[in-house]
């Protein structure tokens, strides 16, 4: 009896002991414990990277630590898409993913879809406009369409890289119209606003890009957008007529933009990011931001966004290889 009441005071002390130092241990840290780095792929000044900080500025009071932006441009979107995908899948690496993730592969450029990312979700939506110069002959859409179709070869167009979505929506509005997709030759550029600058110095003739892009020039009174290639006008630009009722080509075309991870990302950052971003987007702040430049606004987390790229991925692979420009 003596050695069993022994044998207990000793196991009690024992576990005492374990229980102190178990106290005594550190907590794990909660996600995040540091800064996290937010990926765009495309360059400053952009629709791409106005968002991207945008959500940076608003996820930092959300979750508590620094959303530093870094522009990762090349490549036709390759580059920044790239470093999203091969990051460590912490947590800690993010990015802003555009529809060129389902149009990439399909030119030969990278083996990357969206199936390489952690879809975290979708929050923006763009149809393409169609840009001239504020001083261009050209007073509406038949008007560009009729010039490039009796001067294959003459103008050029730009807005994005080679094989990217802007010169998809321009080689698929030349298709559409009878003409030949490389009617206006393509020159490349790192996204819109560079694409924007070089129609405005005389380099180019046409941009295709969102008309949010163009804004700040078609304010400026450097810019005018004719046709914008969706189902309905813009609530931000009711003077810009669709494609359709400008030209009665039935073309549409447009651009989307999510938060993804690296695959393979921890359910707990996941989540937490997931939350973050619904709050941000719903924000005011985030709102009235987007609203006030005309962005689209759309809300698809997670699986959603999945099943979103897939969707993507697969419409533009048959609209590219219909305009020859599918490897």
């Amino acid at each position: 009896m003596l050695n069993r009441r022994k044998l207990g005071a000793a196991a009690a002390i024992a576990l005492a002991g374990l229980l102190t130092a178990t106290a005594m241990l550190p907590a794990a840290a909660e996600y995040p414990e540091r800064p996290i780095t937010l990926i765009v792929p495309w360059g400053a000044g952009g629709g791409t990277d106005a968002t991207g900080r945008m959500i940076a500025n608003l996820l930092k009071a959300e979750l508590g630590q620094p959303v530093n932006v870094v522009n990762r441009t090349g490549g036709s979107g390759v580059v920044g898409h790239s470093a999203i995908a091969t990051a460590e899948p912490d947590g800690y690496t993010i990015g802003i993913v555009t529809v060129e993730i389902g149009m990439m592969h399909w030119a030969g450029l990278t083996e990357l879809t969206g199936k390489d990312y952690t879809p975290i979700a979708l929050y923006n939506y763009d149809a393409a406009g169609l840009q001239v110069r504020a001083d261009s002959e050209w007073k509406t859409a038949e008007d560009v369409i009729a010039a490039v179709k009796a001067n294959p070869g003459k103008y050029k167009g730009s807005g994005t890289g080679q094989g990217g979505i802007w010169h998809l929506a321009l080689a698929g509005m030349l298709d559409s119209a009878g003409a030949a997709a490389d009617a206006a030759p393509w020159v490349p550029s790192k996204g819109a606003a560079p694409g924007l600058q070089e129609l405005v110095a005389g380099g180019v003739d046409i941009v295709t890009c969102s008309v949010v892009e163009a804004s700040a020039l078609i304010s400026a009174g450097k810019v005018r957008s004719l046709a914008v290639m969706d189902d309905a006008k813009l609530g931000a630009f009711p003077d810009v007529p669709t494609l359709k009722d400008a030209t009665g080509l039935d073309w549409k075309l447009a651009a989307w933009r999510g938060v993804a991870g690296p695959k393979g990302m921890p359910a707990e950052a996941n989540e937490k990011l997931t939350a973050a971003l619904e709050k941000v987007w719903q924000s005011s702040e985030f709102q009235e931001f987007m609203n006030g430049r005309g962005f689209g606004l759309v809300w698809k987390p997670g699986a959603e966004f999945a099943t979103w790229m897939d969707d993507s991925d697969a419409a533009l692979g048959k609209v590219m290889t219909s305009v020859g420009l599918a490897k």
